[in-house]
C-alpha cells in the first residue's frame, strides 16, 4: 500500500468512475484499476463495487475510507510542518478556486508568488465554493478563493475582491449604444446563462419576475464561450466585468451597468488558522499586495 494508490481510491470514489479519476490523475483507465486491484490485494478485501455503472463503496470499502482520508491529511500535515521549519517557504500550495478567477483576478498574484517562492509548487483545485468550503473544513486543502458570504465555524475569511456584474452585449446589439440599461429591457434580450455556479443563481433571481417570458437560447459551461457567442450575436449575458474587460477592450462586446438592480460578486480567502502554513501565509500577504483595492479587514464567518 503506498500514498498514491490511496490518492487514486479517493478520486474514484469522489468521482465514482476509473475513467474520470484517471482522466483528472493523467492516468489511463488499466493504470488506474491496476492500482486498486493492488490496494485491494494489499487490504485482503474488495472495496469498491464495479457491478453496476457507477462505481459504489463495499462495506469493506466505507471502513476503509475515513483511515486513507486520515492518512494522506496525516501526510500532508507532516510535510508541512517540515516545509514550516526552513527559512523560505517550499512544498506543495493547494489552493481552491474556480476557473475564471484563476484566469481573470489572480495571474498577478500567481506569477510574482513563483518568482518570489520558486520552491513552491501551487496545485490548484477547481470547484465551486461549496466544494471549497467543504474541502478546507477537512483540512484537504491550505486556503481557497470563494464566493462570498460563506458560514463556517472552523474557517476564516477575509475578504479581498469585489466585482460589478454587468450585461454584455455583442458590438452589433442596439444596447450597445446606450449607457446602460434598464432590467426589464435586458429580460427582453435572448439570454445566454452558465450552466451552473453563483452567477447562474443570481440570475434566477434578478430575473425571476420575467420568468415566464425569458428566451434562453443557450446554457454554456465556460465564461469563454459564453463572451466568444456573445460577442458573435447570438444573445446577451451577464458576466464579472473582470472577466469580460479583455473582451471589452478588445471590442468584441461591451460592458453595461444594469438599472434598478445592484449585482456584485465579492470574493474572499479563505483557511483554516489553526492550521495554514507559511507558504499559504505567503500567498495571503501577496494578493493584499497585488490587488490593493482588496478591503484587507479580516473577518471570520458566524
Amino acid at each position: 500500500m503506498d500514498f498514491d494508490q490511496l490518492i487514486t481510491f479517493l478520486e474514484v470514489v469522489n468521482l465514482n468512475s476509473f475513467s474520470r479519476a484517471g482522466k483528472k490523475l493523467y492516468r489511463s483507465q488499466p493504470a488506474v484499476s491496476a492500482q486498486i486491484q493492488q490496494l485491494e490485494h494489499d487490504c485482503g478485501a474488495k472495496l469498491l463495487d464495479r457491478s453496476s455503472k457507477s462505481v459504489t463503496l463495499t462495506p469493506e470499502g466505507r471502513a476503509f475510507l475515513p483511515y486513507a482520508e486520515q492518512i494522506l491529511r496525516l501526510r500532508k500535515e507532516a510535510l508541512r510542518a517540515v516545509a514550516d521549519q526552513g527559512n523560505g517557504c517550499q512544498g506543495v500550495l493547494t489552493i481552491g478556486a474556480n476557473e475564471a478567477t484563476c484566469l481573470y483576478v489572480l495571474p498577478r498574484v500567481f506569477a510574482r508568488y513563483s518568482q518570489v517562492y520558486p520552491d513552491v509548487q501551487i496545485s490548484i483545485y477547481r470547484n465551486f465554493t461549496r466544494k471549497i468550503v467543504e474541502r478546507l473544513e477537512e483540512d484537504a486543502l491550505d486556503l481557497g478563493i470563494v464566493t462570498l458570504p460563506v458560514n463556517s465555524q472552523k474557517l476564516t475569511i477575509q475578504p479581498f475582491f469585489r466585482d460589478r456584474l454587468m450585461l454584455m452585449v455583442p458590438m452589433s446589439s442596439p444596447l450597445a449604444k446606450m449607457r446602460s440599461v434598464p432590467i426589464s429591457v435586458a429580460a427582453e434580450q435572448k439570454l445566454i446563462f452558465p450552466k451552473t455556479g453563483y452567477t447562474r443563481q443570481l440570475l434566477e433571481d434578478v430575473f425571476k419576475a420575467y420568468r415566464s417570458h425569458l428566451q434562453v437560447p443557450m446554457e454554456l459551461p465556460s465564461v469563454e464561450m459564453i463572451k466568444s457567442f456573445v460577442a458573435a450575436g447570438i444573445g446577451v449575458s451577464i458576466l464579472s466585468e473582470s472577466f469580460a474587460m479583455d473582451a471589452a477592450k478588445a471590442k468584441r462586446i461591451k460592458l453595461l451597468p444594469i438599472e434598478g438592480v445592484e449585482l456584485v460578486r465579492e470574493l474572499g480567502i479563505a483557511y483554516n488558522p489553526a492550521t495554514v502554513s507559511r507558504s499559504a501565509k505567503a500567498f495571503i500577504e501577496m494578493i493584499e499586495k497585488k490587488l490593493p483595492a482588496a478591503r484587507a479587514q479580516k473577518a471570520s464567518s458566524k
